[in-house]
């Protein structure tokens, strides 16, 4: 066959695979609300919010942001507090600092709107180069290949690629969908691509192989070997502490304090932590009056990379004492102004609930 034959038929093929992942994605695609306005606005907000964080889970974290600020500019004249507090209950709150900061930016130097431009938006706090393809191709139509986890797992399926290396994976990745993606907007590309890694390439070999476009040409389908593609990764062993979390009550008053500027759960509040577990005699010791303290119970925390052992104490004192770093704030204010991390929702609740 000669060379131009080989590249007209290469592009057919490309065209055919097109045609099979449209129709696919326009007859099951997942209703979600930031795809049925896509503006780069609402496309970068809901990047950012998925990052680490299932679909069902952000629909009302999205629609709450949404509507606390309808715009880019909104966002940018918020303070940082009011966006965690919103943030609250979604994790990786490094990602609301981010989102916060990168509004700020977008305000001062792109006229509050959301660049087009990948170097531009590479320069925005908490983009990387996942998130300004996906906003690339879904907000603007640029050709752009948005590779993630479910990507990879879908290519080097219908592939048998084997690759061990994450970032030669993700080019291989890339440049064989970019070498699919001909005609077909961008926009329903990716996000047909993605759907389809969510919804029937689900990973650790339980595909849904005959509801797949593409089962007739997987490659590890036909070979019955799904469940080897990726290349399975070992875990990383998390690590462990112990704290002992004390809520100070002094009538209608709680003790919080803030949480270090960099860091785990970097700005947020959090009731005052003493290290290891303590027994209830070992809470109690200070420079305060208890009037009682209640034993409210073991819990744990697991972050991506740590595991958190706690045991809380409701310490009812006569008044607030002062401590460096202290802030005594009412209990309802931890509900409308305070950003307490999904780590502590054990004892909030506890400490909220009626007597």
């Amino acid at each position: 066959m000669k060379a131009h034959q080989k590249a007209h038929w290469g592009y057919n093929l490309a065209m055919m695979f097109e045609q099979k992942l449209i129709t696919w994605y326009e007859q099951n695609r997942r209703h979600m609300p930031w795809r049925e306005d896509p503006l780069p606005y609402h496309v970068y907000l809901s990047e950012i919010m998925l990052q680490q964080t299932q679909v069902d889970t952000v629909r009302a974290y999205y629609a709450r942001f949404l509507k606390a600020f309808p715009t880019i500019k909104d966002l940018a004249n918020a303070s940082e507090d009011q966006v965690l507090k919103l943030w609250e209950g979604l994790g990786y709150y490094s990602r609301g600092r981010n989102l916060h900061k990168a509004a700020e930016d977008i305000v001062a130097r792109f006229g509050a709107e959301v660049p087009s431009n990948k170097d531009d938006l590479l320069s925005l706090p908490g983009i990387g180069t996942y998130t300004a393809r996906a906003i690339r191709a879904i907000g603007f139509h640029q050709k752009e290949i948005a590779v993630d986890g479910n990507l990879i797992r879908v290519y080097s399926r219908l592939t048998e690629d084997g690759e061990s290396n994450l970032e030669t994976m993700k080019d291989h990745c890339e440049s064989y969908f970019l070498k699919q993606l001909q005609k077909e907007d961008p926009s329903a590309f990716n996000q047909a691509l993605m759907d389809l890694g969510e919804m029937v390439c689900l990973p650790k070999g339980d595909p849904l192989c005959s509801a797949c476009p593409f089962n007739a040409i997987c490659q590890a389908h036909q070979k019955g070997n799904t469940a080897s593609f990726p290349t399975p990764k070992k875990a990383k062993e998390k690590r462990e502490e112990s704290w002992t979390v004390l809520i100070f009550v002094a009538g209608d008053k709680v003790a919080i304090e803030q949480r270090p500027s960099t860091g785990l759960l970097a700005s947020l509040y959090q009731f005052p932590l003493q290290e290891g577990i303590r027994s209830q005699e070992e809470a109690q010791k200070g420079k305060f009056a208890v009037q009682s303290c209640v034993d409210l119970g073991k819990t744990a925390h697991t972050f991506s990379h740590l595991i958190w052992h706690l045991q809380g104490y409701q310490i009812e004192i006569e008044k607030p004492f002062k401590e460096p770093g202290l802030l005594w704030v009412k209990k309802s204010d931890l509900k409308k102004r305070y950003s307490i991390p999904s780590a502590f929702a054990f004892y909030k609740k506890k400490l909220l609930e009626p007597r």
